[in-house]
């Protein structure tokens, strides 16, 4: 019998008298909705899904309005995989080629490194509200993603850290389950210290088994830092896009008045599709030629 799947939350928090800082999340309903908005094939779905995950507790990293954008960008046959994400919970995502789908790898699951490839670039776009955004990137080096991000915190941000990622899907491709966690290390961290962590994410089950048998996002981090865990916030994470009639009638009228025009003599009508959320916008001809005036400069007085 399947259960209820309770609705997505991330927890923040340190551990270890401040010498670790921690996220964990599940994103079962958030990648079964890119799922469903995207028809994803299953290795599709455990790609965009590992990366949403991710950009979930990233973006948990933010404040205030700021928010990041992730670019996977492999040369695998799944295209580019892009998810935004915000200090308020809200996660968007997409794959350029969401019907991807591998036979399993040599240990029987989804074959995420082979649909991302083993050679490209992870962009990470943070938007903080000043002139301009900041940029990390860094190569892929194993295209299962987790390594990956755990390789951007070391190498771009300087901050070593230890990310699990997982998404489960069955026969179906319905999403059982899906989560992670972070686990960062503060200066000052002990020898000692690193080496009794780096022996529990050894022991570590599968974090698809710990979802499955109803494990929390506390759960989760209590299986790797111990009961030494100090929460600091709760956040719901849920699918959100921001895209809306009056923002694709702003895209269409920067196309100008030449391409505009064109389009109405050619199609007499446009048809916009976001990336992000599958949902379409429909425009009639009254309608273009009404955006048709807007684009067209102010005469000059």
């Amino acid at each position: 019998m399947q259960k209820d799947q309770p609705k997505d939350y991330l927890v923040r928090g340190t551990a270890w008298n401040g010498m670790l800082r921690v996220f964990a999340v599940t994103t079962t309903a958030l990648v079964n909705e890119l799922r469903t908005r995207h028809n994803t094939m299953p290795t599709t779905t455990a790609a965009l899904g590992r990366t949403a995950t991710a950009g979930a507790m990233m973006g948990a990293m933010m404040k205030g309005e700021e928010k990041l954008t992730i670019q996977v960008k492999g040369d695998g046959p799944v295209g580019q995989i892009v998810v935004d994400a915000n200090a308020h919970g809200h996660v968007r995502g997409y794959a350029d080629y969401p019907q991807t789908q591998l036979a399993s790898n040599a240990l029987g699951k989804l074959d995420v490194a082979g649909a991302v490839g083993r050679t490209g670039y992870i962009h990470i776009i943070k938007d903080l509200g000043l002139k301009e955004p900041y940029r990390g990137s860094i190569p892929i080096v194993s295209g299962e993603l987790a390594e990956d991000f755990t390789y951007y915190f070391a190498k771009s941000e300087q901050t070593p850290s230890v990310v699990g990622l997982s998404v489960l899907v069955d026969e179906y491709g319905k999403v059982l389950n899906a989560g992670g966690f972070i686990v960062q290390l503060m200066p000052g961290i002990t020898e000692e210290e690193i080496t009794k962590l780096e022996q529990a994410v050894t022991a570590l089950p599968p974090i698809s088994s710990l979802l499955d048998q109803g494990e929390t996002p506390e759960g989760l981090l209590r299986w790797v830092v111990g009961d030494e865990l100090q929460l600091l916030e709760t956040l719901d994470i849920v699918f959100s896009c921001n895209c809306s009639t009056e923002r694709v009638e702003r895209t269409l009228i920067s196309m100008g008045e030449h391409e505009l025009k064109q389009l109405i003599e050619e199609d007499g009508q446009a048809e916009v599709v976001c990336h992000f959320c599958n949902e379409k916008y429909a425009f009639d001809r009254p309608q273009l030629e009404m955006l048709l005036d807007q684009a067209k400069p102010e005469p000059i007085q």
